[in-house]
This record gives structure tokens, sequence and C-alpha cells, in this order.
């Protein structure tokens, strides 16, 4: 957990500033938040299910998620206004570099035939998105217990103020992008 952060400050800090150029470490992007977001519109209506769910990203991340409702109804998807769609969670400090740790060095190498993330989803901004498809890259979930393989969404937000800047930040903390 602290591995990462005191990489952060003994490494990265002095790459971002030897390439950008700042000329205050205050200048230097970090991460600010981590967003674990996962939609399941396919259990909406099984309580018994999607509170499943929510227990393994809950086990995932650490700490208990946010069920999102519908704002609006949709009758092509037979959702209704105010009905449960999924779940998120966000995470900061000490828990965002813990999660960001374990899914950078023990989730991501254990993807079937994986060669590195995209460097191409960032969203201008300086904040990078990155899909998963199957929660069972994680060691907290036991194969055995889970009823369907289910993915999600992870959004890294960061202080950078650029793509260029963002994607550097990741990279010297480990993210793996593909050539």
């Amino acid at each position: 957990m602290a591995r990462l952060k005191d990489k952060y400050l003994s490494e990265v800090v002095p790459a971002m500033v030897k390439k950008f150029g700042y000329t205050n470490i205050m200048q230097v992007p970090k991460l600010e938040k981590v967003v674990v977001n996962a939609g399941l519109g396919d259990v909406k209506d099984d309580a018994k299910k999607f509170q499943a769910v929510v227990e393994e990203i809950a086990l995932i991340t650490g700490q208990a998620p946010v069920v999102t409702k519908a704002k609006k109804s949709v009758a092509n998807f037979k959702v209704r206004e105010g009905m449960n769609i999924g779940t998120k969670v966000t995470l900061r400090g000490e828990r965002m570099y813990e999660f960001v740790d374990k899914l950078l060095n023990i989730a991501l190498p254990r993807v079937r035939d994986f060669h590195g993330v995209s460097a191409n989803a960032f969203d201008g901004r300086g904040n990078y998105a990155l899909g998963i498809k199957e929660q069972l890259i994680f060691p907290e979930i036991e194969y055995d217990k889970i009823d369907k393989v289910r993915g999600m969404d992870i959004i890294f937000v960061t202080t950078a103020q650029t793509d260029e800047e963002a994607r550097e930040l990741l990279g010297l903390m480990g993210m793996p992008y593909a050539n």
C-alpha cells in the first residue's frame, strides 16, 4: 500500500519535474481519486443477486459501494425511475493507493492474453478509463461463489491538465500500456 505512495514521492515527482519542467513540485499532477463502477441492469429485478454483486465490489475495493438508481424511466430497457441499476465506489487516500497497487501488480497480470492496457483511453482532461471484463482477476473473488462473470469500469481521476501529463504519471506509477 505505502509502496505506491512512496514510489510516487521518490520516483514519479522527480521524473515529472524533469520531463515537464515544473518550477514547483505542487504543479506535479497526482492521482486524486479512483472510481469503480459496475452497471447491473441484468440483475435489477433480483435483489439477492444484486446484493451479491454489491458485496463483491465491497470485497474488491475494501469500501462499501453506493447503489446507483435510474434517473429516468426507459420502457425499452424495462427500467423505471428510481430503480437500482448499478453500484459505484469512490476511493481516495490510502484505500485508493492500496487498490491501485493491487490492480497493477496482482489483478492485471492475471488477465488471460494480457498485452497491456490502451494508452488512448484518456478523456482530454487527464482522466483515464479502464474497463475490466471479469471480476475473477481480483484475488478476493472465489470462482466457486460467483453466479455470473461481470465486468466493471475503473476511472482514474488525476489533477493533470493534459492527457500527456496523465499518461506519463500513470506510466511512472506502473500502468502497463500496450505497445
